[in-house]
């Protein structure tokens, strides 16, 4: 009797623990509730503004095992937002449960304590209507999200599978995970995750049947805030296969897609130094193998500071074309003004004097592989003393170096040739000798203007520059000598004068 007794009074002392400790990280996660919305929108604006979205919170109701909110996103009042219009919003229903042993995690057998775990589904309302739509009436995703005692999270992202169809219409997707993880601040964050396979049938502009597939999509990234308030991270995306077809008839494949970002800080922690690597396995056009393609391409010696500079200064003057009304109604244009803008800014990127290296850029098929190499060295135009007096003084005044190489298989580019006359009809004799023609065609007029040579049945081209000087196929000339190879005067340089006509 004793012993039951004293197994009670442990129960229920444990129980009252619990109870107190539940109410007490319950407390504790509302009172971080605004610092943490706060903390998002902050991070929007700095890196997103174009959105034109902030987050908030409504209808908070604390119990002691368990809390409810609703997270809303909308548009920030007085801004141009594309996808929500004054008074709408989307808003997502959470479902809190205290730690220290959160009831949530609790039923997955994960005894790790934390503060709390938060599950999230999407409200049906106006906005979010299509997507309850595509999913039978249900949230299209659900979030399950740990949050530590040191505030950093850990989301299980679990996206349903869709099967949707409308007259032509037709979506249908596999569902697929992924984690997001992320530290107290939101400096450090990392993504995995994979979705099976999905499909979307629809109409185009011309009122054919065009379809697109895509199997076996995977995505591992992660991202790191620098001291100059810019992030880097490697990101990894793979893709096995993705088809189009238009009325039932298949007509590209793309099998094999990798993409793989890197981006870190130099040791004496001033640079950017980046490197992008994409391969794609195949290439199939109406079932014509056009062939393998692969790019490595590195930019190295980004000034932190400068890429803020410039970050911050294209932001700010692309957002306030937004405000344009004239723009706003003009698509084409205001693109072209962002373009504008970004052109305009560039020359900051160029304080750390980057370096640009394409090594290689490469097509291969049955026949043999064309690759492309380029290193370009860039120096600081901000260091340049008076005003250029010639074409080669402006160029220099970017410019340290240049050396790009080019080799075409002439086999290679005559099969390739020959599968892209295939896709217009020609049959296979005919494609073959056009694109022979063609081919011999290219090769001979590259000869006579001195831009390739042919060397053991390969067109080839090399081009190097440096201090006003280029080296084409091994031909040193002045740079002016090179661009009037061209017929083109020299880039910024006032043209010679017509003579006058003679008086009668």
């Amino acid at each position: 009797m004793k012993k039951t007794v004293i197994a009670a009074g442990v129960i229920v002392a444990l129980g009252v623990v619990w109870t107190g400790a539940s109410w007490f990280t319950g407390k504790q996660l509302e009172g971080r509730l605004a610092e943490m919305v706060a903390q998002a929108n902050s991070e929007l604006k700095r890196t997103a503004p174009e959105a034109g979205i902030e987050l908030g919170y409504q209808n908070y109701q604390r119990g002691v095992f368990t809390s409810h909110m609703q997270l809303v996103v909308k548009p920030v009042a007085g801004s141009a937002n594309p996808w929500l219009k004054s008074g709408q919003s989307v808003v997502l229903d959470e479902v809190v449960s205290h730690g220290p042993f959160p009831l949530a995690q609790l039923k997955s057998f994960n005894l790790v304590p934390s503060m709390a775990s938060v599950n999230t589904v999407l409200v049906n309302n106006d906005v979010t209507k299509p997507l309850f739509d595509l999913a039978k009436n249900t949230s299209p995703f659900e979030i399950n999200t740990r949050i530590s005692y040191a505030g950093d999270t850990r989301s299980d992202i679990a996206l349903k599978a869709l099967n949707y169809e409308n007259g032509e219409e037709k979506v249908a997707f596999s569902g697929g995970n992924f984690q997001l993880d992320a530290d107290r601040d939101g400096n450090v964050f990392s993504l995995t995750g994979e979705a099976q396979s999905g499909l979307v049938n629809a109409v185009n502009e011309y009122n054919q049947k065009v379809q697109l597939t895509f199997n076996n999509l995977k995505a591992n990234g992660n991202s790191r805030m620098t001291r100059f308030d810019e992030r880097i991270g490697d990101q990894k995306i793979t893709l096995d296969k993705l088809a189009i077809a238009v009325e039932g008839k298949e007509m590209a494949v793309l099998e094999g897609m990798d993409l793989d970002g890197k981006s870190d800080v130099s040791k004496d922690g001033k640079n950017i130094n980046t490197q992008l690597d994409y391969t794609l396995k195949s290439l199939k056009v109406q079932n014509q193998d056009l062939g393998t393609g692969k790019l490595s391409l590195k930019i190295g010696n980004i000034d932190g500071q400068a890429w803020h500079q410039f970050s911050q200064k294209y932001t700010k003057e692309s957002q306030a074309l937004l405000t344009d009304a004239a723009l706003k109604q003009n698509p084409e244009v205001y693109q072209q003004q962002v373009m504008a803008v970004l052109f305009d800014n560039l020359p900051i990127l160029l304080k750390g004097e980057p370096v640009i290296t394409i090594a290689p850029l490469s097509w291969k098929n049955s026949k043999g592989e064309t690759s492309f190499n380029l290193s370009l060295f860039l120096t600081d135009p901000s260091t340049s003393t008076g005003e250029a007096q010639t074409l080669a003084q402006e160029v220099d005044r970017s410019v340290k170096s240049l050396d790009s190489k080019l080799t075409i298989p002439m086999d290679m580019a005559t099969e390739f040739m020959t599968q892209v006359a295939k896709l217009e009809g020609y049959g296979e004799e005919d494609a073959g000798k056009l694109a022979s023609q063609q081919v011999k065609g290219l090769a001979a007029m590259g000869q006579m203007f001195r831009i390739t040579t042919l060397e053991d049945n390969t067109m080839g081209a090399s081009l190097q520059y440096a201090n006003g000087q280029v080296t084409l196929n091994g031909q040193k000339m002045p740079l002016e000598d090179f661009v009037g190879m061209f017929g083109m005067p020299a880039l910024g340089m006032p043209e010679p004068a017509e003579p006058a006509a003679p008086q009668q």
